[in-house]
């Protein structure tokens, strides 16, 4: 007697779940992202083996370019607009809505605050063809201490101040720095470096 074929079929998967959740994990990365915000100015760090990592959050970044000039940076936009409004105050300088709110989410900058205003009322494009002159932090005219000043007072408890200078910059300018953060008695700052096994960066 011979013996009956059973016909197999081979097994299929669907592959549809499987699509459909790479393309949510997909978006959800996409939408959850904090990109890093392009700064004014490159600054290549020197070297050292500190591992302290500086937070993400509530922190001042004084930023020296290799030809002397000097930017500021600081997080947390409601912070920014306040200080913003300070400085105005004491320098005499009005800002409107419309270039508070500019201020609070645009990078660092590194502009006079009597040239802020027509600054902000660029477009973000034109923004960045400017040739920013650097905050003035001389012994004359020193804004960058009503900044710092400004800046601490919008969160004194929590703001963490630090100094990313360039390699070759002017010694002087970074101890002009240094030295407007211990006249207004802030004591404890910190510098920003590469590591020194990172080899490429």
């Amino acid at each position: 007697m011979a013996k009956v074929k059973v016909h197999r079929s081979s097994p299929s998967i669907d592959m549809t779940p499987m699509v459909d959740l790479a393309f949510l994990l997909v978006t959800f990365f996409m939408l959850t992202a904090a990109f890093a915000p392009v700064e004014p100015v490159a600054v290549d760090m020197p070297k050292s083996e500190s591992e302290i990592i500086l937070p993400d959050r509530d922190r001042i970044i004084i930023s020296v370019a290799k030809d002397g000039r000097v930017f500021f940076d600081m997080d947390n936009q409601g912070n920014r607009k306040k200080m913003l409004q300070d400085m105005g105050a004491k320098h005499g300088v009005s800002f409107t809505e419309e270039q508070l709110n500019s201020f609070a989410v645009m990078s660092g900058f590194g502009i006079p605050v009597r040239a802020l205003p027509q600054y902000l009322d660029m477009a973000p494009d034109e923004r960045d063809r400017v040739q920013q002159p650097g905050i003035p932090a001389d012994s004359v005219n020193n804004e960058l201490a009503d900044w710092v000043v400004f800046g601490r007072l919008t969160n004194p408890s929590k703001i963490r101040i630090a100094i990313k200078g360039d390699r070759d910059s002017n010694y002087k300018i970074i101890k002009q720095v240094v030295e407007t953060l211990i006249d207004r008695k802030i004591l404890r700052f910190n510098l920003i470096t590469n590591l020194e096994n990172e080899a490429g960066a």
